[in-house]
């Protein structure tokens, strides 16, 4: 796993490098992007926690709007800055979702916030979560020179397309202060993780996104609770074991069973690993427990579907396989592959082409080409880097761009050598980087 580039020391760069572009971007290119001038940007994600290489997913962006906050039952109106405009949240719907109530509003209100205000019909004003979404995506379709493909909505997120190369997922969000939900997590009995980083957790509160619970009737004017920022702190600071089992159980959900509608989804498996860390001594993950974990992980994942019940590690109340889409063919289905991996033991990871792959390989023409490949993606979040801070066209981006070049050109010199014809560079940096 560490020379495929899941090891923790690579899992950390990536993670700093994209948040010291997401400084970048959001302190220099602010006003020249109608999209990034309504907020900031943060990349999200398994991007943003550092557990996928560059072409290994799409990218997810989190756009929080600016001038906006959202205030649970209790919290002073007036102890907050008079430019911002105000929103009460109505939390009695399903668990960890609620609506908004404008409570002020000021001159500084975005034209997107705008034009999602709703009168419910008793002298209140509601912001819809359909609108607003549907607003973003507008913006979204509208914005830069280069074109952009817009897809349809998936939950809360905008996926768009840009010069069909780059996919990105774009999700709305709006800051949200709700301490009684963040204490009530904070309060609980664990092993994990330690008290400093609870309450850095804490610290960085909730955001609130465009979806409402499935099942609901007045889903479009529902909002969904979110700790995105709270969650990647949670996920940087699991062990290198814990990484690990989460990043193989993503690829038995992609290589293995194989769900069409997100039925089952990498953020159900993020959940099954943090309640793992919570309730178990961290000297209990170790290298050498990893396929107990890996097994444990499995069993977790087969109950839920199976009870169709995975409590929400942030709000236990909320049941993220609620509404979830699981008919009774793929229930079935889906419990009986699990057993059967369970059965088969420790074997299950051969099933899983990229660890195979690298497990059947001869030891030294493996370490050498992880040596590659990790350099190659350094090489390419050290673009991103200098491209945020001082555009393409500088020195230091062309020599990068020179060592990238160099670096495909001895992999495919390496590759010719040992028999194989594939000759195309992009085509081999882009299967490195995925």
């Amino acid at each position: 796993m560490t020379r495929l580039g899941y090891g923790e020391e690579m899992r950390r760069w990536r993670v700093a490098t994209y948040r010291e572009c997401d400084r970048l971007r959001n302190a220099h290119l602010s006003n020249r992007s109608a999209i990034k001038s309504i907020g900031t940007l943060i990349t999200a994600g398994s991007k943003g926690e550092g557990l996928t290489c560059s072409l290994e997913s799409d990218l997810d962006y989190l756009f929080l709007l600016k001038n906006v906050i959202c205030l649970e039952a209790g919290i002073n109106l007036y102890s907050k800055p008079d430019d911002l405009n105000v929103y009460r949240m109505d939390t009695h719907v399903y668990p960890g979702h609620c609506r908004l109530l404008l409570e002020r509003h000021t001159s500084s209100c975005l034209k997107i916030i705008h034009n999602a205000l709703c009168y419910n019909g008793n002298g209140d004003v509601l912001l819809s979560s359909s609108l607003l979404l549907d607003e973003f995506s507008s913006l979204l379709a509208h914005t830069g020179v280069r074109k952009i493909v817009h897809h349809k909505c998936v939950g809360p997120s905008s996926p768009i397309s840009v010069d069909g190369i780059l996919h990105t997922d774009n999700v709305l969000g709006l800051r949200c202060l709700c301490p009684s939900v963040l204490h009530r997590w904070a309060d609980r009995p664990r092993h994990w993780p330690s008290p400093v980083i609870v309450q850095n957790v804490v610290a960085l509160g909730a955001i609130l996104t465009p979806v409402g619970f499935k099942g609901s009737e007045f889903k479009h004017m529902e909002w969904r609770i979110n700790f995105n920022r709270g969650e990647a702190e949670l996920v940087s600071n699991l062990n290198d074991t814990q990484a690990k089992v989460y990043v193989i159980l993503k690829m038995i959900i992609k290589d293995i069973i194989k769900p069409k509608n997100k039925e089952i989804t990498s953020y159900i498996l993020k959940n099954i690993v943090l309640w793992q860390a919570e309730r178990n001594p961290q000297t209990r993950f170790s290298a050498y427990s990893l396929l107990h974990w890996l097994h444990d992980g499995l069993r977790e994942l087969r109950t839920a579907i199976a009870k169709k019940h995975m409590p929400y590690y942030m709000i236990p109340e909320r049941n993220l396989m609620e509404a979830g889409g699981i008919n009774n063919r793929l229930h079935r289905k889906w419990v009986a592959d699990i057993t059967d991996m369970l059965e088969e033991g420790p074997g299950v990871i051969l099933r899983l082409e990229k660890i195979r792959k690298a497990i059947v390989g001869s030891p030294e023409p493996m370490l050498w080409y992880s040596k590659k490949r990790m350099e190659l993606e350094m090489l390419n979040l050290e673009i991103k880097k200098r491209v945020a801070q001082c555009g393409y066209e500088n020195d230091f981006v062309n020599s990068i761009n020179f060592r990238i070049e160099e670096v495909v050109i001895e992999v495919r010199q390496r590759m010719i050598q040992e028999g194989c014809s594939v000759n195309d560079l992009k085509y081999i940096n882009d299967a490195m980087l995925m």
